[in-house]
């Protein structure tokens, strides 16, 4: 479904599924005269909660990304994720801010499986982007979230993009656009991202914040957030980083994450960077009970066992030893959130519920 969100007004389409159903009773409310939008979270870190939120500091976030990304009127926009959250809804909210066309489909972990045109604009979690890879030079500005991107994903997007570049070139076809991809750093709370970092063409270590936006730490080296056009509360997050005097900040880990086995801090994302970069699977790192380390440093893969993925893990250079995982758990399936997410708490669950390995 094409939806044109150009003329402030509600539109009179009617829906073909489930889901367009769905995204056209949200534009609706948003044309309603309420001056407040139901949001839901992911619950990815606790349980799913729901909020209000006013309207206009939905569009205050949504003129911030379309600055940002040099969105305009006429533009082609794709919303391939779940209406529910604020990743879809801010689809459509940047969508009637910017005044673009709104290609709606149903979110998959393939959307772009029949897109066949150039996108101006899509958001799209990991999970989608991994299998998109042969279309995402379709599209002009993409951001991706939902999760953190791994170093293999990075790595596949950068050979997807470049084969398909010397694709072009032989055929002596010139690429009239850019394909620019980042990615985002928000919360429900901020009303999806405050802040961008690219990964392709160039890639940067830091993460960008949009103006009128202040970051700080708290006393714990967590992040604070002060975006009054966003939210009226200053926002104390639970995520460790560093902050360079570029009001730019690089992501360590979440505080409720860190693990502590043996008196030593562990921070997970930083190994499941690392042992990402040596296999393709997805990999959870998690500090489940121990008498006598207090938490055991366990690394739990997805996907079956093999001689070849061992091999890797065995090549790995942790750089200290206590870095090095006492417990290797295979999973058919890490369990995720419907927006993608993994879901740390439905994970440890599952491992406690398994049959115990001999030592």
């Amino acid at each position: 479904m094409l939806i044109d969100l150009s003329k402030a007004s509600p539109i009179s389409q009617t829906s073909s599924n489930k889901f367009e159903t769905k995204v056209l009773d949200f534009i609706k409310e948003w044309f309603s005269d309420s001056k407040m939008v139901k949001i839901q979270t992911s619950g990815s870190t606790g349980k799913p909660k729901i909020f209000e939120v006013e309207k206009s500091k939905m569009l205050n976030s949504a003129e911030m990304t379309c600055q940002f990304l040099g969105l305009e009127k006429g533009n082609l926009a794709l919303l391939c994720l779940p209406i529910e959250y604020i990743s879809g809804k801010m689809m459509v909210v940047r969508s009637i801010s910017a005044k673009m066309q709104l290609e709606i489909v149903t979110p998959s972990l393939n959307p772009l499986q029949d897109i066949d045109k150039t996108i101006d604009f899509c958001a799209m979690t990991p999970l989608q982007v991994e299998n998109s890879l042969g279309k995402i030079h379709l599209i002009r500005n993409l951001i991706i979230g939902g999760a953190a991107v791994s170093e293999t994903l990075k790595k596949k997007i950068w050979e997807s993009l470049i084969k398909k570049e010397k694709s072009f070139e032989s055929l002596s076809h010139t690429n009239n656009f850019q394909t620019k991809i980042f990615e985002t750093y928000g919360m429900s709370e901020t009303l999806s991202h405050i802040a961008l970092r690219q990964i392709f063409p160039v890639t940067d270590e830091w993460f960008s914040v949009f103006g009128g936006i202040d970051i700080s730490l708290d006393q714990r080296g967590c992040l604070t957030i002060s975006a009054p056009k966003l939210n009226a509360d200053v926002l104390y997050t639970n995520d460790l980083v560093e902050i360079n005097h570029k009001r730019q900040f690089r992501f360590l880990g979440r505080i409720d994450n860190v693990i502590n086995s043996g008196g030593a801090k562990i921070f997970p994302e930083e190994l499941e960077k690392l042992v990402k970069q040596h296999i393709e699977n997805e990999v959870v790192f998690l500090g489940l009970d121990d008498e006598q380390l207090g938490q055991k440093l366990t690394l739990v893969i997805e996907g079956a066992e093999s001689d070849a993925v061992n091999t890797e893990l065995s090549a790995i250079d942790y750089k200290k030893s206590f870095y090095k995982p006492k417990e290797i758990i295979f999973v058919e399936q890490i369990p995720r959130t419907e927006n993608g997410k993994v879901n740390r708490l439905q994970l440890r669950a599952l491992v406690n519920a398994l049959p115990k390995r001999p030592q």
